[in-house]
């Protein structure tokens, strides 16, 4: 099966984006993918809460979701958005980061909302707080294809080896992990933990990136690291997308996963312990 992993530079306007978003889309389909990714927040990379307040919706009125569930369709391909940024009936006001799997027919055939949130400085001048914007997620999914069970999750899921542990042994043969991961902690741990993830469940990872600076129209622009990648079960390095936007084609073969399980059959010598 033949799939492509789309590189954004996604600013803090919505519709600039989905230009951007659905021609890379028609240009992967167009190549032969027949399964397409995008990066987390496709729809709007912002660090300003007033901004995403002023050109987010509420899942149902998403115009990004309405267009590419319907190009989905148009160009008979699954498409994973990898998440958009959504508002919620939440009291605290607090958006969702909400992964869709979008079916040849555009249906939504399965949602996955972040589970993790990331808090983290990096550094005295690189902080982020990801819970004060969004909520997290409580549950993990899995969704049917005719290439293969995928696990879907987002970004810093990657750092949580037991959500995917549980993805694999639930049946899980591909991971995707569509990021917009910081500059610093990519250079440092972006590959290491795409293949640690792959080695130790045996699964293809397929990791679509946001990259470079961001535009932003309110606050501070952000910077993501890009090296959107595709990881084999057995953990080497498929495809690296570097910095610059595109598309970037890569070839699913499911007896590779049959393979590497079969060597290192390790979901299978899982034991239960005592805690320390």
């Amino acid at each position: 099966m033949r799939g492509a992993l789309v590189q954004l530079t996604s600013g803090d306007d919505p519709e600039a984006n989905l230009i951007q978003t659905s021609g890379f889309i028609a240009d992967a389909a167009a190549g032969g993918a027949e399964f397409i990714l995008t990066p987390e927040v496709t729809n709007c990379v912002s660090a300003s809460r007033m901004r995403q307040n002023e050109v987010l919706a509420h899942e149902a009125d998403d115009k990004t979701l309405a267009a590419l569930r319907a190009q989905a369709a148009d160009l008979g391909i699954w498409l994973l958005i990898g998440s958009l940024a959504v508002k919620t009936d939440d009291p605290d006001g607090r958006f969702a980061n909400r992964s869709f799997m979008i079916d040849p027919s555009g249906e939504i055939v399965a949602r996955y909302d972040k589970i993790h949130m990331f808090d983290v400085q990096v550094s005295a001048e690189e902080t982020y707080r990801e819970s004060a914007g969004y909520r997290p997620g409580e549950k993990a999914v899995i969704v049917q294809t005719p290439f293969g069970p995928v696990g879907m999750t987002i970004c810093y899921d990657i750092r949580f080896p037991y959500l995917y542990q549980a993805l694999a042994q639930a049946g899980a043969r591909i991971l995707t992990v569509p990021s917009a991961f910081s500059p610093v902690t990519g250079a440092a741990h972006w590959e290491s933990l795409l293949r640690a993830r792959a080695i130790e469940t045996g699964c293809y990872v397929l990791a679509p990136a946001q990259t470079g600076t961001h535009p932003a129209t309110r606050g501070r622009e952000r910077k993501t690291y890009g090296h959107s990648m595709v990881i084999s079960p057995w953990g080497e390095v498929l495809v690296d997308g570097g910095t610059e936007r595109g598309i970037h084609f890569f070839d699913l073969d499911g007896t590779s996963v049959d393979d590497a399980r079969r060597k290192v059959p390790s979901l299978t010598h899982v034991r239960p312990f005592e805690d320390p």
